[in-house]
């Protein structure tokens, strides 16, 4: 009777043992998979990509420690067969592909000239500007003042068409080129500059013989083939992008040149001009020949001269990247803050300012500049070295 009352009394105490077993093998199993997601998908390595991507050689000494790495270079090699690559990746066949009409690009360039008319007309800029110009100290010393009696800036528009685009080699040898392309340009229009003047023969007193000139060219029509390409940058031979910065910190002279745009035009070109002449004041001579021809053979030198092959304009190319003296924010965007984000714009645009006037300085670049409204044109005005 003793044992049958005391075997009831195990049963709850294997029940109660085999429950908190099973409870600490599940927290146990929990905390196992937490530690598991934490070490092997939180802190574990990223797996590797195996697709090719750029990188930068960074070349080491044999001994030395680590910090002597020399940093890798940011400064592109230009390659021999970038025309080339260029044409490939932009599937331009040069020998298959038809020329282009530029309709698009002649209403850009019609744009731009309407807006030339309107701020040359506009209170008389153009006038004042050409007036200062003739009457500069390049005026020969037998001419009196000069004034401007007509000026007329056209109402056609250059039509650009059938555009081409060619490799063209470098002549130095390395094999190196670019790409060119040529258009034809046809203009037929009436661009009038006439001006007034008095010559004056100083020998062997002053003003011995004085003698009223007036004349007037028209450009009739223009037509030939221009040549439009870029002239890539030119850096250093050697260094990379901290030797250049060095040189820029010490005020060295350095040999980079920005990218620039040069055209010219084929020496196949056709440049009709209309001259009239008027000598005197009472018995007057209208339309001389010899004069004429005297003007046309100086503007035709003139222009070849400077914009027909092998000669040619170069153009910088401005710096495109995003800059702060560039932004132009709309009507909503200064309402928060309006004088603390106007003043650091003003600053900012500033010291970008004096940092490519350093950069100017120091490269020995020579500039061409006036005062406001001063207009410069290289050279002298053809037909005024009359012999």
């Amino acid at each position: 009777m003793i044992r049958s009352d005391a075997e009831p009394h195990q049963l709850p105490q294997q029940s109660s043992l085999s429950f908190t077993q099973g409870f600490l093998l599940g927290q146990l199993s929990i905390v196992i998979l937490i530690g598991a997601f934490i070490k092997f998908f939180i802190f574990g390595d990223p797996p590797s990509s195996h697709t090719p991507t750029a990188s930068f050689s960074v070349s080491t000494s044999g001994s030395g420690p680590s910090h002597h790495k020399r940093a890798p270079s940011l400064r592109h090699k230009p390659s021999t067969s970038a025309p080339a690559t260029i044409l490939a990746k932009t599937y331009y066949n040069t020998h298959a592909h038809q020329p282009e009409s530029l309709d698009w690009f002649n209403v850009l360039i019609a744009q731009t000239i309407a807006q030339f008319r309107a701020d040359a007309h506009a209170d008389n800029a153009i006038l004042t500007s050409l007036t200062a110009l003739l009457n500069g100290p390049q005026k020969p010393e037998f001419l009196e003042s000069i004034k401007v009696t007509e000026i007329n800036l056209g109402e056609e528009y250059p039509i650009f068409s059938n555009c081409r685009v060619h490799p063209v080699e470098e002549g130095d040898g390395t094999g190196g080129g670019r790409l060119q392309a040529w258009m034809d340009v046809d203009l037929s229009d009436a661009v009038t500059l006439g001006v007034e003047t008095t010559m004056v023969l100083n020998f062997p007193r002053d003003r011995t013989a004085v003698l009223p000139v007036a004349l007037s060219v028209s450009v009739v029509r223009f037509s030939g083939t221009l040549s439009i390409s870029f002239v890539p940058v030119s850096t250093p031979a050697s260094g990379g992008l901290g030797d250049l910065q060095g040189d820029r910190a010490s005020g060295s002279t350095s040999t980079h040149t920005p990218t620039s745009l040069a055209f010219s035009f084929l020496p196949n070109y056709t440049l009709s001009l209309s001259t009239r002449s008027l000598l005197g004041s009472r018995s007057r001579l209208q339309d001389v020949p010899k004069i004429a021809q005297l003007v046309e053979s100086r503007l035709r030198m003139w222009f070849e001269e400077r914009c027909v092959q092998p000669r040619m304009q170069q153009v910088a190319v401005p710096n495109l990247w995003p800059r702060m003296k560039n932004v132009v924010e709309g009507e909503g965007g200064m309402q928060q803050g309006p004088g603390l984000r106007e003043r650091d714009l003003r600053e900012e645009a500033r010291r970008e300012v004096e940092d490519e006037r350093r950069e100017r300085d120091g490269q020995g670049l020579r500039w061409r500049g006036g005062g406001r409204g001063n207009y410069e044109m290289p050279g002298p005005m053809p037909g005024m070295m009359v012999a």
